[in-house]
């Protein structure tokens, strides 16, 4: 979407109070891992990067705490290749599911609306002047909620996933942060870049311009690729090593730029930041016993699964 109506919708959904948010997100962190089990196998993906973030976003939008996994699986059918052997194996499917999920909405959308202002998410655009009326536009609608959806859940999921195995790979990137915890801030950043959950976006060019050399006309379809500009070499030294201290560890793309920014990414680092505060308080290094699974995907750069065991000494 483009100004003006982009700029009006995105400052009515900008992230709720961060500072009151932490302590959220940390009791939350601390009862996930302390149910953790030791010395046997588990999936982490399952147990702690989906966990911690939907019960985050059920919290966002207000949604009912116990029915939180429904957006995870929303989230999941938004993004999944129909081709890729799950379930939803046609856009018939997906797109009954993703009607169900608006119609559901909708239906919350009604009863905040007819409520006192709230400071979830979907009351915010349910009283918002340039959004009150988005159910009346059933795409634009659907749109809205996937971009909150999936960027609210999926990025941080699979960066939190991410984190642990690209620690597990570079063992002296394990030694180093267990040596010294301040390195979480500089990491978090680095995370971000190394797993690029957002592996591309499409954008339509609005006039003429020249790109490298390359001349992009007016219409043009142009799939950005973050993944490749995280790895880009002349920008970023040893693009495809994991390194916790670099320099200038916000370098990276994973969060888009200019007016489309992620709109979540002081909420996405902060959840990095407060679980790995609490992962090295009380753990040793966690062991990923097989390669994950990975999303059959080109626009989210997923793990579905991941075998883990914390050691019980």
């Amino acid at each position: 979407m483009d100004p003006p109506r982009h700029d009006e919708q995105r400052k009515i959904v900008a992230p709720p109070n961060l500072a009151k948010m932490s302590s959220t997100i940390r009791d939350r962190a601390i009862r996930i891992l302390q149910e953790l089990p030791r010395g046997e196998v588990f999936d982490w993906v399952d147990r702690v990067s989906i966990e911690l973030t939907t019960q985050m976003l059920s919290t966002l939008f207000d949604f009912p705490f116990e029915e939180r996994r429904t957006l995870t699986r929303w989230s999941n059918v938004a993004t999944v290749n129909t081709h890729a052997g799950t379930e939803i194996d046609s856009e018939e499917k997906r797109d009954v599911i993703l009607q169900e999920m608006v119609s559901y909405f909708a239906d919350i959308w009604k009863i905040r609306q007819q409520q006192p202002p709230k400071f979830d998410l979907i009351s915010m655009l349910a009283h918002g002047e340039a959004t009150q009326d988005l159910p009346s536009r059933r795409q634009e609608f659907m749109g809205n909620l996937i971009l909150l959806i999936v960027g609210g859940n999926d990025t941080t999921r699979n960066s939190i996933s991410g984190g642990l195995w690209f620690l597990n790979q570079f063992a002296e990137e394990y030694a180093k942060l267990r040596a010294n915890p301040d390195l979480i801030s500089k990491m978090v950043p680095e995370i971000v870049r190394f797993q690029s959950p957002v592996v591309h976006m499409r954008r339509t060019a609005l006039c003429d311009a020249e790109l490298n050399g390359k001349r992009i006309r007016k219409g043009d379809k142009v799939a950005m690729w973050y993944i490749s500009g995280n790895r880009d070499p002349e920008e970023i030294e040893e693009p495809d090593r994991f390194i916790i201290d670099r320099a200038r560890p916000r370098q990276h793309l994973s969060f888009g730029f200019g007016i489309h920014r992620c709109v979540g990414n002081r909420l996405a680092e902060m959840q990095l930041t407060i679980l790995w505060e609490e992962i090295l308080k009380r753990f040793p290094p966690i062991e990923v016993v097989e390669k994950p699974k990975r999303a059959y995907s080109n626009l989210i750069h997923g793990i579905t699964e991941m075998k883990v065991r914390i050691p019980v000494h």
